[in-house]
């Protein structure tokens, strides 16, 4: 079930705001119609679309403007996809945070950041990496992220807003190559211990 809501952005959205979480201003969004009024409720264009079950940065879309926004909402209902409209947090543009989370402490952070003319940090999508260090607050962030889904280990992802971090998803099921590269720190080897304790309790 955790899994499962955390590939349904529209699941996981509910349940961190549900669970006090700051997350970028979003809606779903079901008549192409509707498109100017919730661009318009959302703080106007730009803003991003956003299929609920995409990875990898793959049908995650910014539109400039209204009218693109709504061609874009057409071809994507027109293919049966169902998706978010979510707000362009502009001065985040092109970088995100990826925070490692196992066993409630987070294990490893970095900073992902677009390559030249892309919005989207993915490293799938050329972006570079920088470790940080994340303070009390953003380590609790995310852990209550984590355990919002219900799950034991996660990447969480959080956008650096003017109003403070956002929680844009967690990933139940986050690569490992790039934080390592980035960090040098055995992130695998965090989910795998974590996956030890767990079966260790329950035999106990």
């Amino acid at each position: 079930d955790s899994f499962r809501s955390a590939h349904d952005k529209l699941r996981s959205h509910h349940l961190l705001r549900a669970a006090g979480l700051s997350t970028p201003p979003t809606a779903f969004i079901t008549r192409t119609r509707d498109v100017p009024a919730i661009v318009h409720t959302l703080g106007g264009a730009p803003v991003i679309l956003k299929i609920v079950t995409g990875t990898q940065g793959v049908g995650v879309i910014l539109c400039e403007t209204v009218k693109n926004a709504e061609a874009v909402a057409e071809a994507l209902m027109a293919d049966g996809r169902v998706f978010l409209v979510q707000k362009f947090i502009s001065e985040s543009a092109g970088r995100d945070l990826r925070v490692i989370v196992a066993g409630g402490r987070v294990i490893a952070a970095m900073r992902r950041i677009a390559a030249p003319g892309e919005f989207r940090a993915n490293l799938h999508r050329g972006g570079s990496t920088e470790r940080v260090h994340p303070d009390a607050a953003l380590c609790g962030i995310a852990i209550r992220a984590t355990a919002a889904l219900g799950l034991n280990a996660a990447g969480v992802d959080l956008l650096e807003s003017a109003e403070g971090p956002l929680v844009m998803e967690v990933n139940a099921s986050p690569g490992f190559e790039g934080i390592e590269a980035c960090t040098g720190l055995d992130v695998a080897g965090s989910f795998v211990e974590t996956l030890r304790e767990l079966i260790r309790a329950r035999r106990g």
